[in-house]
């Protein structure tokens, strides 16, 4: 078995390639390549057998040049510190690509959460937010859910710190239930925000996304919503995916009845449609490819047989550096996950801001704001690309990276 790859190497890596295309300073580059602030707990927690464990949770804060740190926790055994380095430093370019007034952070608990009793996952959580409290807050750090978390959880810890705080702070954490300050629109986020981004693309380029064919790599949260909404605006998605196995059908998949159909059953074999090994949807000839499953799905080894005309990541890391390479070669348009899947902290944004001003808005209102945010950062990095000839992933982060680092030399001195 392969080692896996060291994320927060790549991820300064990834920095320090456009670090040296922008000429920044030896300061600028140094300050960056790490996070402002990495925090390691031992977090204890009562079993149902009455012994206390004792767990390690970690926070990394990358940037606070722009604004509170915002980033997900994951609850997984194969959470490491350099991981959550490597993601925190993700979500600063992140959110700066799409121009929201947050630095980035992340987070995460080394542990087998899924093992857990529902009463254990509540006391380790509980436990872990009353380390977490005095180095978070609306104005500091505002988590959200990741791997193995949701809004169950995001509501145990905004209640911890108000136990700690005295006071009521829905700011403090995003993703929770709408009945406790979450937002609506929240849930599709994610995929609604990339449809934004492919509308956008086409509008630009061809004229509209309807009859664009399209097929979704990993059929869960973002690539259900993403299909839909494609489906809505005209597109035609011609196949699906999930970890067992792909349906393909030339006329045209019901994305209404294919999720009916998931939901129920747990997989996607049984959509009307040929059945293809899953890896074969990736090679399909397509206008559209939406990876939205795992990191290092596409790879030096299967890149020569993509012949989809646009990508759009929906996941996080689908393509390798390698990959990413032979696509810009081969004049393939990668849209990517810093900007393609940035819906989802764009909602957490809005949710935020509803909750600082206890004024909540309608579902249409958010996804409205959604659709203004995407577009324009479409544009801006569509723009980028092609003032300074590279490819898509490039100019999204010089884009993110020049916006923080003007922050850091008018408020910092750099």
């Amino acid at each position: 078995m392969s080692e896996k790859p060291d994320a927060f190497k790549i991820a300064q890596q990834q920095f320090l390639a456009v670090a040296d295309r922008l000429k920044l300073s030896p300061a600028i580059k140094a300050f960056l390549s790490e996070p402002e602030a990495l925090h390691v707990f031992t977090v204890p927690f009562v079993s149902d057998k009455g012994d206390t464990r004792v767990i390690t949770g970690i926070r990394a804060q990358h940037s606070f040049a722009r604004g509170p740190a915002k980033g997900g926790l994951r609850f997984h055994p194969d959470v490491t510190i350099d991981e959550v380095k490597a993601l925190s430093m993700w979500m600063t370019w992140k959110c700066a690509v799409v121009n929201i007034p947050y630095g980035g952070a992340k987070g995460g608990l080394i542990v087998d959460y899924k093992a857990l009793s529902d009463a254990e996952k509540e006391r380790l959580t509980r436990s872990y937010a009353r380390r977490l409290a005095p180095i978070i807050g609306p104005d500091l750090d505002i988590p959200a859910p990741d791997v193995n978390t949701g809004n169950e959880e995001m509501a145990w810890i905004a209640n911890e710190y108000a136990n700690v705080v005295g006071h009521p702070e829905p700011a403090v954490i995003t993703g929770k239930p709408v009945e406790y300050g979450g937002s609506l629109g929240r849930g599709s986020a994610t995929g609604r925000g990339l449809a934004f981004c492919v509308e956008r693309y086409f509008e630009n380029t061809v004229g509209s996304v309807k009859g664009i064919t399209v097929a979704v790599q990993g059929f869960g949260n973002a690539g259900q919503y993403a299909a839909r909404i494609l489906s809505g605006m005209g597109a035609n998605v011609v196949a699906v995916s999930d970890s067992g196995s792909a349906v393909y059908n030339a006329k045209g998949i019901s994305v209404g009845a294919a999720i009916e159909h998931k939901v129920k059953t747990g997989v996607v074999e049984g959509i009307p449609g040929k059945k293809l090994p899953k890896d074969k949807l990736l090679e399909l000839e397509v206008d559209l490819l939406v990876p939205a499953a795992l990191e290092n799905a596409i790879t030096g080894d299967n890149v020569s047989k993509i012949k989809a005309r646009l990508i759009a990541e929906a996941a996080n890391g689908p393509l390798t550096p390698e990959a990413d390479a032979y696509f810009a070669k081969h004049g393939v348009t990668v849209i990517p996950d810093v900007l393609a899947n940035a819906g989802g902290v764009t909602v957490s944004y809005f949710e935020w801001v509803q909750n600082r001003q206890r004024l909540y808005w309608t579902e249409t209102e958010v996804n409205t704001r959604l659709r203004e945010i995407m577009r324009r950062a479409l544009d801006e990095v569509q723009r980028e690309a092609a003032e300074h000839k590279v490819n898509w992933r490039t100019a999204a982060y010089m884009l993110a990276i020049g916006r923080v680092v003007k922050a850091l030399q008018s408020s910092q001195g750099f």
